[in-house]
């Protein structure tokens, strides 16, 4: 093993319902608007041809329950979204093979800076400041699809201070989990530790200081999260 000029940082994990063993994350993939509601909510078309994909680092994931609220920022948004934990991977992958790539599933919510996303998309230039900032994407624990299933439809829902702002159900993804692994595999080499946060419906909107999230999705303990 080669000496290291400065200490490595830690790998990022995530723990995991029903064992001690944690989840190590590679990459973290998110596809944008995927579902019909949410697309146009956002000034998109729902019919496009083929999803889009914008990236996170992995210590943006944050198991904690707490959401810091980011600097630079006046209006950050919340995005309810199913987590999919990959434990191999691949390139070319085919839809039809893409589940037994799939370790497990978990609740997450990509929390973004909408002001500073939106100057960015003004001006043509990438998302990250938006998206990529530290803690910008709560998660729960890792369900075992070998002990959970597949999930490809249920209520997926988020409430704010016990309101409900966003509803709605798996089953309206406009790609299925499967497609965006083939997809992805198209042009990464995809491997055990990706995870993917495969979108969120409609109903997208602004959280304070003080408020609490609770992300509900059919077969899933709730994710709870204060912002501070």
């Amino acid at each position: 093993m080669p000496r290291l000029a400065i200490e490595p940082p830690p790998v990022v994990s995530l723990p995991i319902v029903g064992t001690d063993a944690r989840f190590p994350v590679r990459r973290v993939y998110c596809v944008g608007r995927n579902y019909a509601a949410h697309t146009v909510e956002m000034g998109g078309d729902p019919n496009r041809d083929a999803p889009f994909f914008f990236q996170k680092n992995p210590d943006n994931l944050d198991p904690s329950g707490v959401f810091p609220y980011p600097s630079g920022s006046s209006d950050v948004h919340h995005e309810a979204e199913l987590a999919v934990m990959l434990e191999s991977g691949g390139v070319t992958i085919p839809v039809d093979r893409a589940l037994d790539h799939v370790y497990g599933y978990a609740l997450a919510l990509d929390m973004t800076r909408r002001d500073l996303q939106g100057e960015q998309k003004s001006l043509r230039r990438p998302w990250e400041i938006g998206k990529a900032f530290e803690r910008s994407a709560p998660v729960g624990p890792v369900y075992p699809a070998a002990k959970i299933g597949h999930p490809v439809s249920g209520r997926i829902a988020l409430s704010v201070n016990g309101k409900i702002r966003q509803d709605g159900d798996l089953g309206q993804m406009i790609w299925k989990v499967p497609e965006m692994i083939s997809y992805l595999s198209e042009y990464f080499e995809l491997a055990g530790g990706d995870v993917i946060l495969s979108g969120t419906p409609s109903g997208v909107a602004a959280v304070e200081r003080g408020d609490v999230m609770e992300l509900k999705v059919t077969g899933f303990a709730a994710l709870e999260v204060r912002v501070v």
